[in-house]
């Protein structure tokens, strides 16, 4: 990652691109009441608050501190309240506890956040040369990621209350195909480029680009449905613990789950929690919500059915199926939080990898590990994902809530085994002997 300061064009149009952002994050915080912002449902999840405040904290820590003339910060509190994971910037309040800070409220947040992004308008526009344009990419890229955990955490929320509240009203729901046969899309296997190509922005995790053999095997054209994922739960698959693996039937015991977390009962004509309230699915749309220990428990269902040897793809076997796509599909620039409809959709027409970006979050065999030759970032932001490569697998992908410019081939997303209130899918794939 560059710390190169910025040529005037370039800081005005970085500029305009963080206008764009942080926009964008208020415009997604706007339906709530200043009650729906503070509430923390799991430790897991963040209050929308503490996103509005923690993504302001970036800038202001990471690039203000360093560039800004005379720097003092807004309030020094904040320096620990916001401060998510840089032990290299110092201590943090507790993630578990985030639901805890009441104060500052919504509108000293707001406050807080105006005050950075006009100190930032200023810096970009009157000593560009001052800013790392690096580290302000970096931030808006941040901030992106924050917009989908946002609605992944709300929607948490949202389920906990028993009045079982709607983010915002559905618009009119997308017309809908049929759901269409899986095929195969077939590959010979060998040598094959892995990692970011260098085009655009990249995560530190992406790089660096490095070859990869790859077996003969083949991926399914499409991801794994409600209707296909109700077959494996009428045919008792969370009663049966010849699916799982150990560790995923502990969990089955533990958690007590039947079915997809938003599911309100087995079957989906039961209904589905949405950002819209409880919704009736098509059976067709891509199922959502389910951990990697449900997505390989239903490969392993679904290869019994078939007879075929069904798995879940390695990340790298899903790469280079993605980068074979002429374009990825993306239908939408940004998060509309006007007319989005916030829930998956069914099957595109076309041949080639379909449901690849902007459906779902798909799990992949991978662990989550350094690519050959990984070095983290310089300076606090090498902190960034390297810290988390233990005890995760990679998705692949992108859901119908991450925007637009993180949907790329050599993403790589990480959660570990047990979550699953984030918008997370399967797709098949097979070996070829």
């Amino acid at each position: 990652m560059s710390t190169e300061p910025p040529s005037p064009a370039d800081a005005a149009a970085l500029l305009q691109c963080l206008r764009a952002v942080r926009a964008q994050t208020e415009a997604l915080v706007a339906p709530l009441s200043e009650a729906d912002a503070q509430a923390q449902s799991m430790p897991d999840a963040s209050p929308a608050k503490w996103h509005l405040a923690h993504t302001t904290w970036f800038f202001e820590t990471l690039v203000l501190e360093a560039a800004e003339p005379g720097f003092r910060p807004h309030h020094p509190a904040y320096r620990v309240l916001f401060n998510s994971y840089y032990q290299a910037i110092g201590p943090q309040h507790a993630r578990a506890e985030r639901g805890l800070i009441t104060r500052p409220g919504l509108a000293e947040v707001r406050a807080y956040r105006a005050a950075v992004d006009e100190r930032l308008a200023r810096l970009l526009q009157q000593q560009p040369e001052r800013v790392p344009a690096g580290l302000v990419e970096l931030g808006l890229h941040h901030e992106q990621q924050h917009q989908e955990l946002l609605l992944t955490d709300l929607k948490h929320l949202l389920s906990a209350n028993p009045l079982r509240p709607a983010y915002r009203d559905a618009p009119p729901r997308p017309a809908v195909e049929a759901e269409q046969t899986m095929g195969w899309l077939v590959c010979d296997g060998g040598r094959v480029d892995i990692g970011h190509d260098g085009s655009g922005f990249g995560f530190d995790n992406e790089d660096p680009r490095h070859p990869h053999w790859l077996a003969p095997h083949a991926l399914a054209d499409r991801l794994v449905s409600v209707a296909e994922f109700a077959a494996f739960i009428a045919d008792g698959g969370y009663r049966s613990p010849r699916w799982w693996l150990s560790d995923g039937w502990a969990w089955v015991q533990r958690s007590g789950a039947q079915a997809p977390l938003y599911w309100e009962g087995p079957a989906p004509a039961d209904g589905l929690f949405t950002l819209h309230g409880v919704q009736a699915p098509d059976p067709a749309e891509p199922v959502l919500h389910l951990n990697l220990y449900e997505a390989d428990a239903y490969t392993r269902w679904a290869a019994a059915q078939s007879g075929l040897p069904l798995r879940l793809p390695t990340e790298q076997e899903w790469e280079h199926a993605a980068r074979r796509l002429q374009a990825a599909p993306e239908r939408r620039a940004l998060i509309d939080p006007a007319a989005q409809w916030l829930h998956a959709s069914a099957p595109e027409a076309g041949g080639g990898l379909r449901q690849a970006f902007g459906e779902a979050w798909q799990w992949t065999a991978s662990a989550y590990a350094a690519y050959p030759g990984y070095r983290p970032w310089a300076g606090a932001v090498g902190e960034y994902n390297g810290k988390f490569m233990a005890n995760q697998a990679v998705l692949r992908g992108a859901s119908f809530a991450t925007p637009a410019g993180h949907r790329r081939a050599s993403y790589r997303n990480f959660f570990p085994a047990e979550a699953r209130w984030q918008f997370t899918g399967l797709r098949l794939a097979r070996d070829l002997r």
